[in-house]
C-alpha cells in the first residue's frame, strides 16, 4: 500500500508522514505515550478516564496486523493468526501492518489499560480475501470469540457491489451476539463519492460508526446510511505509525477504533453488558439523542463519560434468541437459501437473450450506417470546398 491518501475501503490510512520520533516505552502507559489530538476533548476523555481505564478488557482488532513492538503498544498486544498469509499482489496491499497499528493505538488512546488481540484479516487493498479456511473476517470473528475477546473492532470494509453480503460473516456475527461480544465497524468513506453501502458495517447487530470533523459535523467522506449508529472524530487523528513514530490519519477507521475504546471503558465499568445494552447506551447518551437518529451521523458524537456512567445501571435487555416455529424455509418451500436466487429458467433466458442480441445488432448496424453516411457527406463537402 502506498503512502497516499486512500479512504474508500475504510482500511487504508490517510497520510503516511512521520510526525514524531520513536520513544521508549519504559514504565509509561499507552495513553501517556500516544500524543493527544482534538478527539480527546470531543469525546471528553479526561472525565471518562477518571471513571474507567479499560482494565481487564481485550479488544480484538481485525485489520492488517499490528506492529506489537511500537512504544505505544508494547506489552499490550497479543498477535493471533494471519488469515491472509504471504501478502498480496495488489499495489495497495498493507503488508506491514500500517493501518492495524494505527487502529490499535487509537483504541488504547481511549482505553489505556485495555489489551489488544491482533488478527490479520485483510491486506489493506480493499479487495475481498479468502483463505483455505474460508472468509478471513468470519475466521477472525470466530477466533476472537473463542479466545475471550470482549469487543471486536473492525475498521475495514468494501463497497456493496452485489455480492459483498457473506453468509459466513453473518453466521460469525450471530455467534458474537450469542457470546455477548459487541462488534463495531467503520461506516465507510465514500460519502463524497458514490456513497456506497459497506460491509461489515451494514450487517444487522453491528454498531456502525460515522466520522466527524473538528467542528462536530460529519466529515465529507463519511458514508451517509441508515445503519449509522453513532459518530466519533475521524479527521487528523494522531495515531501510531508502524515505522515507530506517529502520523495523522482520516477516515471512519479511526472513528471506529476510538469508539471501540469507549466500549472497552464501558465494559471495564460493567462487564455484564450485552451488545444490545452497549448499543442502547451509546445511542441514548450520544450528542443529539434527544433529536433522534440521522443517517449522517447516527445519534451523534459519543459522550464517553455519560456512556460509562450509564453502564453502571444499564437498561434491561429484552433481546433473546427465539426458536423459529414457522415454515421450514423462510424464503421458499423448495429449500432455496435465503441469500441466493433460485436457478434461472434457462429456456426463457435463451429466448430473451436471443431477442436482445438481435435488437442490439440492429442498433449497432444503424449506428455504423449513420456514421458511414456522415463520413461520405463530409468527404463530398470537403472535395467541393477544395475546388
Amino acid at each position: 500500500m502506498s503512502g497516499t491518501t486512500i479512504r474508500r475501503t475504510g482500511v487504508i490510512t490517510a497520510t503516511a508522514a512521520l510526525l514524531l520520533a520513536t520513544a521508549t516505552m519504559g514504565s509509561a502507559s499507552a495513553a501517556e505515550t500516544i500524543p493527544r489530538s482534538w478527539e480527546h476533548q470531543a469525546l471528553k476523555l479526561d472525565a471518562a478516564q477518571r471513571l474507567a481505564q479499560g482494565e481487564g478488557i481485550t479488544v480484538a482488532v481485525l485489520d492488517t496486523g499490528v506492529e506489537a513492538d511500537h512504544p505505544a503498544l508494547k506489552g499490550r498486544v497479543t498477535t493471533g493468526p494471519d488469515y491472509i498469509g504471504e501478502g498480496s499482489d495488489s499495489e495497495e496491499a498493507d503488508n506491514e501492518g500500517r493501518h492495524g497499528t494505527a487502529m490499535a493505538s487509537d483504541v488504547l488512546k481511549v482505553a489505556p489499560k485495555a489489551k489488544i488481540l491482533s488478527l490479520r484479516v485483510t491486506d489493506g487493498s480493499g479487495e475481498p480475501g479468502y483463505s483455505e479456511g474460508g472468509d478471513p473476517v468470519a475466521q477472525g470473528i470466530n477466533y476472537a470469540i473463542e479466545h475471550d475477546a470482549d469487543v471486536i473492532s473492525m475498521s475495514i470494509g468494501d463497497q456493496l457491489l452485489g455480492n459483498s453480503y457473506d453468509e459466513d460473516v453473518t453466521d460469525a456475527l450471530g455467534r458474537a451476539a450469542l457470546a455477548g461480544v459487541p462488534v463495531l465497524a467503520s461506516a465507510g468513506n465514500s460519502g463524497d463519492l458514490f456513497n456506497d453501502a459497506q460491509y461489515p458495517a451494514g450487517y444487522p447487530g453491528v454498531i456502525a460508526v460515522a466520522a466527524l470533523q473538528q467542528d462536530g459535523t460529519r466529515a465529507a467522506f463519511s458514508t451517509v446510511r441508515t445503519y449509522n449508529a453513532v459518530a466519533a472524530p475521524g479527521v487528523d487523528i494522531m495515531s501510531a505509525s508502524n515505522s515507530g513514530g506517529y502520523a495523522t490519519i482520516d477516515g471512519t477507521s479511526p472513528a471506529t477504533a476510538l469508539a471501540s475504546g469507549v466500549v472497552a471503558l464501558m465494559l471495564s465499568r460493567n462487564d455484564k453488558l450485552t451488545p444490545a445494552q452497549v448499543r442502547t447506551i451509546l445511542t441514548t447518551t450520544a450528542g443529539h439523542a434527544a433529536q433522534g437518529h440521522s443517517p449522517l451521523d447516527g445519534y451523534g458524537v459519543i459522550d464517553a463519560p455519560a456512556a460509562i456512567e450509564a453502564s453502571g445501571k444499564p437498561p434491561a435487555d429484552r433481546t433473546e434468541p427465539v426458536a423459529y416455529k414457522g415454515e421450514e424455509h423462510l424464503a421458499a418451500p423448495d429449500g432455496t437459501s435465503k441469500t441466493k436466487h433460485p436457478e434461472l429458467e434457462t429456456d426463457l433466458v435463451a429466448i430473451g437473450g436471443g431477442a436482445a442480441a438481435v435488437g442490439l445488432l440492429m442498433a449497432v448496424g444503424a449506428v455504423f450506417l449513420g456514421r458511414a453516411g456522415r463520413r461520405r457527406t463530409a468527404r463530398v463537402a470537403g472535395g467541393a470546398g477544395a475546388r
